[in-house]
């Protein structure tokens, strides 16, 4: 009778640690989905104030077409990488595309910003200085969000990697940090006034 309790109460360890590990594992897989909302969030705000910037610099930039026309197209493939991502977040070739997107966009970005620093009245003008800098606090805040989305991708992986949680990890794939692989596009894009 004793061997039969002492057995019962391990199955209901064993059930128990199970148990709490599934649970922290789906706990850290909707940490790191949570943390790339966050990304989702700056995107979707810097990807809003682009067509507003471009808007502003086209009454003054009438000679520099084709960097507006790259600015806007960079944007629209960024956004398209972010819904994709955006469906699955974690997939590695999806992250590999948001990353790629995103630093083409930050690229062209740099481009026009540089192309409005040699003019002047554009560089006066009011709205652009204040899209310039809304631009540049989203870009600080986008950085935050990746950070703290790949904090939450580096938990959930330690967590379906290390003993015990590799024992039931076997529904949890691996989930992708977002990571930027150019040295160019680690580069915040550049705002000055």
């Amino acid at each position: 009778m004793i061997a039969f309790l002492v057995l019962i109460a391990l199955v209901g360890i064993a059930a128990f640690a199970a148990i709490s590990i599934y649970n922290g594992l789906v706990t850290k897989r909707n940490a790191y989905r949570n943390a790339f909302s966050q990304i989702d969030v700056q995107l979707k705000r810097r990807h809003d104030l682009i067509p507003n910037l471009v808007e502003t610099a086209k009454a003054y930039l009438k000679h520099e077409r084709e960097t507006l026309e790259a600015v806007v197209a960079a944007r629209n493939s960024a956004a398209t990488a972010v819904r994709v991502a955006a469906a699955n977040p974690g997939d590695p070739q999806a992250m590999q595309g948001l990353a790629a997107a995103e630093g083409a966009l930050s690229g062209s970005l740099s481009r026009l910003l540089a192309v409005a620093e040699a003019y002047p009245d554009l560089k006066a003008n009011q709205t652009m200085s204040q899209l310039m800098e809304e631009l540049s606090s989203t870009e600080n805040r986008i950085a935050f969000a990746r950070q703290a989305y790949n904090d939450a991708v580096m938990a959930y992986n330690n967590g379906r990697e290390t003993f015990p949680g590799v024992l039931l990890a076997g529904g949890f794939p691996a989930a992708q940090p977002f990571e930027v692989e150019a040295p160019a596009e680690r580069e915040a894009v550049k705002v000055s006034f």
